[in-house]
């Protein structure tokens, strides 16, 4: 796998697409034990004069503990070819599945962290914030209401991206 480094700010997509459209992976963990799901929200920006993303993860997924238990976590980005592979990996809980070898995923280590070897893009994620999802906080309860019929409201992650791997 041939990978350059890039700037967060060579980040050339449209990341409403690619997070939105296109979906991507978010993995934490390392060699001794990892978990990755299907994420379709999120968001890329400026905080804290860093280059930032924001997800969230609602309390029954089993990555969770995994983004709790460690400093970094990875966004994995990929073409069209791998989307059954991403829609397995939303539906199953890692709990139950091996994923990578349900979806022919190779996983790969970098920098304590896990990423896979067929993504296009891969951003390193160092965590800065945690916040849970707070229901009063809604101004829209239209979104509480739509979104959380379960109230099983996300684990919000501000996460520093330290490193991008842009597949050559």
């Amino acid at each position: 796998m041939a990978y350059k480094e890039i700037s967060p700010k060579e980040i050339e997509s449209n990341v409403f697409s690619d997070i939105g459209d296109k979906w991507m992976l978010v993995t934490a963990g390392d060699e001794t034990g990892y978990n990755t799901m299907t994420a379709s929200w999120g968001g890329m920006g400026i905080m804290w004069n860093k280059c930032v993303v924001t997800i969230g993860i609602r309390p029954q997924r089993y990555t969770l503990g995994f983004v709790e238990q460690n400093d970094l976590f990875t966004l994995s980005f990929f073409s069209e070819e791998w989307r059954d592979a991403l829609k397995f990996c939303g539906s199953k809980s890692g709990r139950d599945y091996d994923k990578a070898k349900e979806t022919g995923l190779t996983p790969f280590f970098l920098d304590g962290t896990a990423a896979f070897s067929q993504a296009e893009r891969i951003l390193v994620c160092k965590k800065l914030y945690t916040s849970d999802l707070d229901p009063a906080g809604f101004l829209d309860k239209t979104l509480d209401e739509t979104y959380y019929p379960s109230k099983d409201y996300h684990k919000l992650f501000v996460a520093e991206i330290v490193k991008v791997l842009e597949k050559e």
